[in-house]
């Protein structure tokens, strides 16, 4: 038996990032290592509505070339929690998932741009709400449910702009 070595570097992000970002959208630090290995992530924040995005990169796919459910509910979860940041007047807090349910409604083929947009749909003392659905291509790719719990201040609360898009 002879090993055949990758012929792609799942490390290398810089290497195959794609250029082609639709316009008004940035790049977003959120959501630690993880998300930083797996994104990059992209926001844009219209006044009203907050759409985050990611352009589908080979090592986002799975075998037949169409981005991994997981990347796509890895991507599901951090969409709620950044709409609440500009999407409502509660103060910011860490918002780890007690819930998350996904419907996988199409496939984001590799090259895709995949944008999500979610609401916040009540807030208690506790917990956080919310649904979102994700479209790849303009075409519809999941919908998106959650809960999040109420976790910890992040800093003093009190950011107007956590991402950097106003």
């Amino acid at each position: 038996m002879t090993h055949t070595p990758l012929t792609s570097n799942f490390d290398d992000i810089a290497a195959n990032i794609l250029d082609d970002i639709p316009e008004g959208f940035r790049p977003i630090k959120v959501g630690g290592p993880f998300i930083h290995h797996n994104g990059p992530l992209y926001g844009k924040w219209t006044g009203q509505r907050l759409f985050l995005g990611f352009r589908v990169e080979e090592r986002h796919t799975n075998p037949l070339k169409i981005c991994h459910g997981g990347m796509l509910a890895t991507f599901a979860d951090m969409l709620i929690p950044c709409a609440s940041m500009y999407q409502s007047d509660m103060e910011r807090r860490f918002l780890p998932t007690i819930s998350l349910q996904v419907d996988f409604m199409g496939a984001a083929a590799l090259g895709a741009w995949v944008q999500g947009e979610a609401d916040v749909l009540r807030t208690t003392r506790n917990m956080l709400f919310g649904q979102g659905l994700v479209s790849a291509d303009g075409q519809p790719a999941l919908r998106v449910s959650g809960i999040f719990k109420m976790g910890q201040l992040i800093g003093d609360g009190k950011a107007t702009d956590p991402l950097n898009l106003k």
